[in-house]
């Protein structure tokens, strides 16, 4: 059976789809900064299969079928305030000790989650992570803001985002490109995680190294790492098979 959600803390809506197929396991996806549900695409689907547990997929405010982001600067904390959403919403539907997998954005704001709120999250999969901000990820995003300008990349996020398409990319082009938020750093939050935890990287990553890996594996106690060849920053989707295993025997041996 699928249920569909529409939740609104603090009144902003976020668009859910809820997969209830199997036991009382929930993964829940949080995408990466220009990513929502669609583009997951059959991953999420395929991992709660092997899994044999629920799959919960949302939309950030401002991505997908979400409402609009506010046209305005973010805060250096954002991901750190999505962080407090997503418990919120997680009480809202009555899910209890999920298991996070996120991607990129998602990804930190996973292990955010985790370290905020230590005694509601069962483990976590932290694909493609920022602890902090490098060079490497500031070359990608500059690459990004050229190809918004000089290709069809704005068309293709538009078929996903539609009118929050420009507010959304400058939402993350300007703020990781702000001289203010080149000292955001989550590395004093990660000993605070006491669950489980995979982190998973492509080794050709074009928008981190792997001092993000090490970091996370330093910071968090119960922590293992998978990397994967000839792959970049979206592992789920570039290899998704090695990726599904990955994921599905770190789940399976919890």
């Amino acid at each position: 059976m699928t249920r569909e959600y529409t939740y609104s803390p603090d009144e902003k809506e976020i668009y859910i789809f809820h997969y209830d197929n199997y036991h009382d396991t929930t993964i829940v996806f949080l995408h990466d900064s220009l990513g929502c549900v669609a583009l997951w695409r059959d991953f999420p689907e395929k991992l709660g299969q092997l899994t044999q547990s629920n799959i919960l997929i949302y939309d950030r405010l401002g991505y997908g079928k979400s409402d609009a982001m506010p046209d305005e600067p973010r805060p250096i904390n954002y991901m750190e305030a999505e962080a407090d959403t997503l418990i919120n919403m997680l009480d809202g539907l009555f899910i209890v000790n999920p298991i996070l997998f996120g991607h990129s954005d998602g990804a930190s704001i996973a292990l955010l989650t985790a370290a905020k709120y230590p005694e509601k999250i069962k483990a976590v999969i932290a694909e493609a992570a920022h602890i902090f901000v490098e060079e490497i990820t500031l070359n990608g995003i500059n690459e990004a803001m050229e190809a918004y300008k000089t290709t069809n990349l704005k068309e293709r996020l538009e078929k996903y985002h539609g009118d929050n398409t420009d507010i959304l990319f400058r939402a993350w082009t300007e703020t990781w490109t702000r001289p203010d938020f080149r000292n955001w750093n989550i590395e004093d939050y990660l000993p605070q995680i006491t669950c489980p935890l995979l982190t998973i990287q492509g080794l050709n990553d074009e928008f981190g190294s792997f001092k993000q890996v090490e970091g996370i594996l330093y910071g968090v106690s119960r922590s293992k790492k998978v990397l994967i060849d000839d792959c970049g920053h979206t592992p789920h989707k570039e290899k998704p098979e090695e990726t599904l295993n990955a994921a599905a025997n770190f789940i399976n041996s919890l």
